[in-house]
């Protein structure tokens, strides 16, 4: 084992970001490919939906072919320990991707060449800005018809409002597409198309001038990759990291997923160019990862991993010092000390033991209830790592029990589902009714589909006309008393039993927000910390 200044270097801690069929997901797998952490994708077969990506592990995702949950993998390449965050790219779980984003130092954001930058798309750029974080660009599915490489660079800029600089370049597109020229190492590599396995080179190039490239490409293939090449030496400024590490500019490389083209040269740049683990925000102080004391925060908490046992899991980031097995450290939510017997870490859903961890590193800790996303764990000092907040959801619906045999289950079901932050539970007082809030309609379906399958209790969802959550504080006792008196109806508390006031409109919430100057209206729950919003 090295010092904590070598295993820090070693860490390369990203999660992939992208709105829907975008590839995000043939991508991951080919990452594990090239980590020999698989030896064979699942490749479509026989255009049926039948495969089964190495992250999408919950039944309901693998039923609609969308990943709904955050994946955590690790594999080793080339010296490195890369930690791969997987993310929902459907719009409603983009709370759940706001929050992974919290836990990682880059980003690898894929965009569609045909489609080229979608809105989900421009969303998730801004939560990255919001924190700086450095992000690299993968144009997918090059071996389609799409548009222009160029053209795809201005919308970059223009939509995404980012610098960008490409580090590799495609050989034609579409069906002529002929492979990548990595303008980072001044390489061309040849491949033939694998989708399951890593193809071989079939030639290496490393002077585009060389004659052997007509030969392998034809002419025109070669006369436009050295036009294009030139083209771009003369309008980009000369790579430099600087930029990218701070989050100005984003480095662009092109290929196919799913054929394995542009893969290496993309994996190889970025585990020279990507951060390591970097510093943290508490409400106290920066964290330095290089501190000899552990710190680290709980980002995503899911139950039932293993549906044959009861067992919730909640992922930690290592910010700080080392994590060990079996060493008792210090809750500062609930000042406690705890203990963990199998800390865990995974390639999608073959876990391991591990014995120690370091800063960059995601650990998964067996939970029987104690944690709650955005929970701290230190050796003793008492902050919070600051930035996990719940906002306010967009839809809310109430839950409505119909099997009142399975009442039981239903409480522990919706209690353990929106401790993993699936959404939000808010409890009504009068008659204990409970509201569940969400970004979007997907979630009431899956927490629907996990509540009967996981916890064998059958609901349903019953629309309520809410415009938003606000969290109330106000230092003047009689003041909130009188507003919940008098908003009785729309007064709920949520899992932590802080009052929320359910505006019916917005106008309504205006008009409360103008009657009530001594109270302050919160739209996250962070608002014990809201000077960082």
């Amino acid at each position: 084992m090295g010092t904590i200044q070598e295993e820090i270097q070693k860490r390369r801690t990203f999660a992939i970001i992208s709105h829907p069929d975008a590839g995000k997901t043939t991508l991951t797998e080919k990452f594990l490919l090239f980590g020999g952490a698989i030896q064979t994708a699942g490749a479509v077969k026989n255009n049926k939906i039948t495969k089964t990506a190495a992250s999408d592990f919950m039944e309901i995702e693998r039923q609609r072919g969308i990943s709904v949950a955050t994946s955590v993998m690790a594999f080793h390449y080339k010296n490195r320990l890369i930690n791969l965050l997987d993310t929902p790219g459907h719009k409603d779980f983009a709370e759940d991707t706001y929050r992974t984003l919290t836990a990682v130092d880059s980003v690898i954001l894929v965009i569609d060449c045909v489609k080229g930058v979608e809105a989900q798309t421009e969303r998730l750029m801004e939560v990255c800005r919001m924190r700086n974080t450095p992000v690299i660009v993968f144009i997918n599915k090059m071996d389609l018809e799409g548009q222009d490489p160029f053209d795809l660079l201005d919308e970059l800029e223009e939509k995404l409002k980012i610098q960008v600089r490409p580090l590799s370049w495609p050989i034609s597109g579409g069906q002529s597409f002929k492979g990548v020229y990595s303008l980072y190492d001044k390489e061309l590599r040849l491949f033939n198309p694998d989708k399951t396995k890593i193809s071989k080179n079939i030639i290496s190039i490393s002077d585009i001038g060389d004659p052997e490239l007509n030969e392998w490409v034809g002419d025109d293939h070669a006369e436009q990759l050295r036009t294009d090449t030139e083209l771009i030496e003369g309008v980009y400024d000369e790579w430099n990291a600087a930029p990218y590490l701070e989050g100005k500019m984003a480095p662009v490389f092109f290929g196919s997923a799913v054929n394995n083209f542009g893969i290496q040269e993309m994996l190889d740049t970025f585990i020279e160019i990507a951060p390591d683990p970097r510093p943290r925000q508490t409400d106290l102080r920066e964290v330095n990862p290089t501190e000899n004391a552990f710190s680290g925060f709980i980002f995503k908490i899911h139950a039932n991993i293993d549906p044959r046992h009861r067992d919730r899991i909640a992922f930690m980031r290592v910010c700080s010092g080392k994590f060990q097995r079996n060493t008792f450290f210090h809750h500062t939510r609930i000042q406690k000390k705890l203990k963990f017997a199998n800390p865990a870490t995974f390639l999608a859903q073959d876990k391991s033991v591990v014995d120690e961890a370091w800063p960059g590193d995601v650990v998964g800790l067996y939970d029987t209830g104690t944690f709650k996303i955005g929970d701290t764990l230190t050796e003793g000092e008492n902050f919070t790592f600051r930035g996990i907040p719940s906002f306010s959801p967009e839809i809310f619906k109430e839950l409505v029990n119909k099997d009142p045999m399975k009442s039981k289950q239903l409480d522990k079901g919706i209690q353990q589902l929106t401790d993993e932050g699936v959404a939000q539970l808010f409890i009504r007082e009068l008659g204990n009714r409970k509201i569940v809030g969400t970004v979007g309609e997907l979630q009431f379906e899956v927490i629907q589909y996990r509540l009967e399958h996981e916890y064998g209790a059958k609901c349903e969802f019953q629309s309520k006309p809410y415009y938003k959550a606000c969290w109330i504080v106000s230092k003047d006792e009689s003041k909130l008393d009188e507003f919940k008196r008098i908003k009785g109806a729309d007064m709920v508390k949520d899992k932590d039993g802080n009052d929320v006031f359910l505006a019916p409109s917005k106008f309504l919430l205006d008009m409360e927000i103008a009657n009530y100057p001594e109270l302050t209206f919160h739209f996250t729950s962070e608002f014990k910390t809201a000077q960082i919003q």
